[in-house]
């Protein structure tokens, strides 16, 4: 019998995400996305128990993470971009924090529901005046919460209207890519409507904090190193927010 915590696949969906189950009602298992920021339902008699971690592992994304920082030290520092992290769900939040922490870059996390983050996003502009935000969380067809990441996308760029001093990256799966870049969102999801992986916008965030000032990211290459490249996220060109100095 199934329990709340135990790692299931769907049959009727060719066992293609791993969930956790939240919790179990009348019959109907109600899941979350392990890696891929999705929610769903299923009758019991769909579900397949997973017995190993070995699909939920973030390992080859942890293994980017080595060439997103590799840049010459010799006698320079460096003094990556500030991130703010606006999430609409804490256990995505906590694994995109600790993401950051890896890579030694300062970043705030903030938990909101997705209806509230356009009403709460400024005080935290101010306050923490950052150089990337990302608003995420979950989304789909059905639940539709692009018009709330648009809302805060809207706040975000009236407060700073320079696309390269204040870097935007906005969705989750599914999303309205045309409404959150039209609203000022430098990167969205997503051009296909197809899942994301949990630390995508995170990738593009990091990415874009240890890229310096003065140089223009390599847009294909960059949507490359998400999970489904230019079908899960899009955006324009933008310029990195890393300070170079000499000497260190």
């Amino acid at each position: 019998m199934f329990k709340v915590g135990d790692l299931v696949t769907r049959i009727s969906h060719s066992n293609d995400v791993v969930f956790k189950i939240e919790k179990i009602i009348d019959n109907k298992a109600y899941l979350k996305g392990v890696n891929v920021r999705l929610c769903a339902d299923s009758d019991i008699s769909d579900l397949v128990l997973v017995t190993t971690k070995e699909n939920t592992e973030d390992r080859e994304f942890y293994e980017k993470l080595e060439k997103i920082r590799n840049f010459e030290r010799s006698d320079y520092f460096y003094i990556p971009g500030k991130i703010l992290h606006v999430d609409g769900d804490r256990e995505y939040l906590k694994r995109c924090l600790e993401f950051y922490k890896k890579a030694n870059v300062l970043a705030f996390g903030v938990y909101s529901p997705e209806n509230e983050m356009g009403l709460n996003i400024e005080k935290y502009l101010e306050d923490i005046n950052p150089d990337i935000v990302v608003i995420t969380g979950h989304d789909s067809l059905v639940r539709k919460n692009s018009k709330y990441f648009a809302e805060a996308v809207k706040v975000c760029r009236k407060y700073q209207r320079d696309y390269d001093k204040l870097i935007i990256i906005a969705g989750a799966c599914q999303s309205d890519y045309d409404k959150l870049i039209k609203s000022g969102a430098n990167f969205a999801s997503s051009p296909k409507k197809i899942n994301i992986h949990a630390l995508d916008p995170a990738i593009i965030a990091l990415t874009l904090s240890l890229l310096d000032k003065s140089k223009e990211v390599d847009l294909l290459e960059l949507l490359e190193k998400t999970s489904n490249g230019k079908d899960g996220i899009g955006g324009v060109n933008t310029r990195g927010v890393m300070t170079t100095g000499y000497p260190r």
